[in-house]
């Protein structure tokens, strides 16, 4: 059987490439140029001093999370007055020092910062805060309060400075259904998936149908080169669904490996933890990993969901590093959370808190220097209602990007940044 297919017979015998529902066409356009790249080889390489297996794995909380109820400054009488009904009493706050402590939610976490395994870095923002979702979240992702059109995320800019032509798309891992902006590259690295079970080639047809299907699938894999004269399109489908296969095929091997026996919370961001902790088990070779949190708008009855999601994230984390200690690697992981704003100092008549500014970042991992960094932004020096941030959320990233993952943050963020010395 002649192996070559043109577009036409493509199209005309019906063949569809499925990763895993909306997923499949950017996970197929990412992958489409990784054929010649050895998979063995190092993905990223760092700066001398600074170990390749690093990895990072970034927590988004979106909505904006309320960070005066997360790290409360118990001292500062203004925090009362402001939250007449939202104020965590002095008595039940987790101290970590005279001034400021962990909301109770956060007891998992509590025992880590005592551990010396969690920084708190207060008053995180930046110049011009917007109080929009998206387009906060579009600053964060792409490290950009100015406005530039940015088409790819700081995390994405990283994987292009370290490895500007090959592809790997395992190099960034997205527990969730779609990439992240913050991990979007000009060189189209980044991989999503929400199960390696699901994370695969899979037919469009059951019964009839299905195994010519499967043949038609073997045939587009099957060798062959780009020298055999085929259309350009046609090779193009063949190096997407042969890395597509050999992507899927390496996370689950990954997965398989992992021996378990710790156990997660039964939450959403449990199981991503756990999912990349089976990732890290198996080896797979990938730098950065991105989870998800969601609920944290609480414009009303903010009491009771807050808690919970606070609690979610804690029990979490506890968890994962937990389990990165059994393996072997903690060390190697450092965790990034943040939001895209806080809230008001206020509280509102719903018995929520509206869309702020500034707000505390949390870092996780062994490999850290635990702690509080930053000031607590006043509660009364306000701009329009909301607190003046301290820290730009740059410098963070330039810490992480310079310090763990031994990049050059100016080349990736557009400019020098003072650093934060969690690192």
């Amino acid at each position: 059987m002649r192996q070559g297919m043109t577009r036409r017979e493509f199209v005309k015998k019906g063949l569809t490439i499925v990763a895993m529902g909306a997923t499949a066409p950017s996970f197929l356009a990412r992958t489409a140029l990784a054929l010649n790249n050895p998979w063995d080889l190092a993905q990223v390489q760092s700066r001398p001093g600074v170990p390749d297996e690093r990895i990072l794995v970034v927590i988004q909380m979106g909505g904006g999370n309320d960070g005066l109820n997360t790290v409360i400054p118990f001292s500062d009488d203004a925090y009362y007055r402001a939250r007449p009904t939202l104020a965590v009493p002095a008595k039940d706050v987790l101290r970590l020092t005279e001034a400021t402590g962990f909301h109770p939610s956060l007891a998992a976490l509590r025992d880590l910062y005592d551990r010396g395994a969690v920084a708190v870095i207060q008053g995180v923002g930046y110049p011009n805060p917007s109080r929009s979702h998206f387009r906060s979240m579009e600053i964060w992702h792409t490290a950009d309060p100015e406005g530039r059109v940015v088409r790819y995320g700081w995390i994405g800019r990283y994987f292009d400075s370290k490895c500007p032509v090959c592809e790997q798309p395992t190099v960034g891992v997205n527990a969730g259904p779609s990439l992240p902006l913050a991990m979007q590259a000009s060189s189209g690295q980044g991989i999503a998936l929400q199960t390696p079970q699901t994370f695969q080639w899979m037919p469009s047809q059951r019964g009839i149908g299905a195994e010519q299907e499967w043949d038609l699938f073997r045939l587009l894999n099957a060798p062959g080169s780009s020298a055999s004269g085929e259309p350009d399109t046609i090779d193009f489908l063949r190096h997407t669904a042969m890395n597509a296969v050999l992507s899927s095929e390496r996370v689950r091997e990954a997965v398989g490996k992992y021996r378990g026996g710790v156990e997660y919370p039964n939450s959403r961001l449990g199981a991503s933890l756990k999912l990349i902790a089976q990732m890290i088990a198996g080896h797979l070779p990938t730098k950065v990993y991105y989870a998800h949190m969601t609920g944290f708008d609480t414009h009303a009855a903010q009491r009771g969901a807050h808690e919970a999601l606070l609690r979610e994230l804690a029990e979490a984390v506890a968890a994962f590093l937990r389990d990165l200690e059994v393996q072997g690697n903690a060390s190697r992981v450092l965790g990034l959370a943040f939001s895209e704003f806080g809230r008001r100092v206020a509280e509102n008549g719903s018995g929520g808190t509206d869309h702020g500014t500034a707000a505390p970042l949390l870092l996780f991992g062994q490999g850290l220097k635990g702690g509080l960094y930053g000031q607590q932004p006043s509660l009364t020096d306000l701009v329009d209602g909301d607190m003046k941030h301290a820290i730009d959320f740059r410098s963070v990233y330039a810490t992480v990007l310079e310090r763990w993952l031994g990049a050059d943050p100016a080349a990736i963020l557009g400019a020098p940044f003072e650093r934060v010395p969690f690192v």
